[in-house]
């Protein structure tokens, strides 16, 4: 760790680091519809390269019939990026690889290929760890994982624990449990203004919150956010 502007940090890179992020749409090749699972997937990116544009250094898009790359400059937005991809292409189950690492070619600011890199390759590794720790286990894994170049794995370990711990209580969720959890990070504010727009009563939503777990999800989020926006932040 270093300290950065009398701030301690998680970080520190002999370089300019940047987050790249692969997904890839599980067991595509058996969904049915696929066309339109494509437009909904890039309607979603293009939402997502509008939203974000600030922390995006190159946009999202699809790369392959089932996968789609973009790439960061601040990892301060990457769960936002990631989860509000998960809530427009729900029930679509997609994994998530995070690089964080150098580019070491040029970088086109409209379209994520091209660039190449220890980010990108720590993306990939991370996909492939992913559909690993899907095939060698009999239980739900975790759909995100991230890889950081020249780590001691220390801090990644750290984050894909939190990841998994989060897929186990996202995995058991009910449906009603998943609605509400969802419309509570998409517009935030009270449970009462929450109950107001799915029109249920106030008490249903704190039960609801408490029985799935929100608020150890919330907190596991959070600290990821705190690790990770510190990236774009570090002095190199």
């Amino acid at each position: 760790m270093v300290l950065c502007g009398g701030t301690k940090m998680f970080f520190f890179f002999n370089f300019k680091p940047y987050i790249a992020i692969i997904g890839d749409i599980k067991k595509s090749k058996e969904l049915e519809n696929r066309k339109n699972i494509q437009v909904r997937l890039n309607y979603a990116l293009s939402e997502i390269n509008e939203k974000y544009n600030s922390v995006i250094s190159a946009k999202f898009m699809i790369t392959l019939g089932d996968e789609f790359q973009g790439l960061l400059c601040s990892g301060d937005r990457v769960l936002d990026i990631i989860e509000e991809i998960q809530r427009q292409m729900y029930p679509v189950e997609i994994r998530f690889g995070i690089g964080v690492g150098q580019i070491t070619t040029e970088i086109n600011a409209e379209m994520a290929i091209g660039a190449d890199g220890p980010g990108y390759y720590m993306a990939r590794h991370a996909i492939e760890s992913l559909k690993h720790n899907e095939q060698k286990s009999k239980t739900q894994a975790a759909d995100i994982r991230i890889e950081i170049e020249n780590d001691e794995h220390s801090i990644a370990i750290m984050l894909n624990t939190i990841f998994s711990l989060i897929a186990v209580i996202q995995n058991n969720w009910s449906e009603r449990q998943r609605e509400i959890a969802w419309a509570f990070e998409k517009y935030g504010g009270s449970q009462i203004e929450c109950a107001k727009r799915l029109n249920v009563s106030q008490s249903s939503i704190q039960r609801s919150l408490v029985n799935g777990n929100y608020y150890a999800y919330k907190n596991a989020k959070e600290t990821i956010n705190t690790v990770l926006k510190e990236i774009g932040e570090v002095r190199v």
